[in-house]
């Protein structure tokens, strides 16, 4: 490994123990290695080597990352209308669909919004085509309600007794 900085009072370097890189020229190889120019945004990740602590940065939202798009998920892909899954069964009648009429045995149930109305879909299981459940559309003016909607949902058509 290279040479390690020892810190004297107030987290400086100890004269005699001065690495030969100063944090100046650090940042210079920095941006050399990334194409040149200034390096911008964090570049401690939190830590610095002479121990003190990195200047607070304006985070919004819950602090995650300093980079993140509000209302995006991790990876900066945009976020997708809000939904709900439960796995469910069908009771003996099993689900009625719009599509391909009455689904039975182990379901998946999917509660989506978008666009002020919510959708009911169900799927089998580790299936890959969702069908819609009859009479399962209806006006929801605020996502803020499909939880309560979902709920609703498993417990009207999740029938594992029979």
């Amino acid at each position: 490994m290279g040479e390690q900085a020892v810190t004297g009072t107030g987290g400086k370097p100890a004269p005699e123990q001065t690495p030969e890189q100063t944090p100046d020229a650090a940042g210079e190889d920095a941006a050399a290695a990334t194409g040149g120019g200034a390096t911008t945004g964090p570049t401690s990740a939190g830590m610095t080597a002479d121990g003190a602590p990195p200047a607070p940065a304006d985070i919004s939202g819950a602090g995650m990352s300093a980079d993140a798009v509000p209302g995006a998920p991790a990876g900066g892909a945009p976020a997708g209308p809000p939904q709900r899954t439960t796995d469910i069964t069908a009771g003996p009648g099993g689900v009625m669909t719009d599509e391909v009429g009455v689904v039975t045995g182990e379901l998946t149930l999917r509660t989506e919004w978008a666009d002020g109305q919510v959708i009911l879909r169900v799927q089998y299981k580790d299936a890959d085509e969702w069908y819609v459940v009859t009479g399962g559309r209806a006006s929801l003016a605020d996502p803020a309600g499909l939880d309560a909607v979902h709920t609703v949902a498993v417990a009207l058509l999740n029938r594992p007794e029979g």
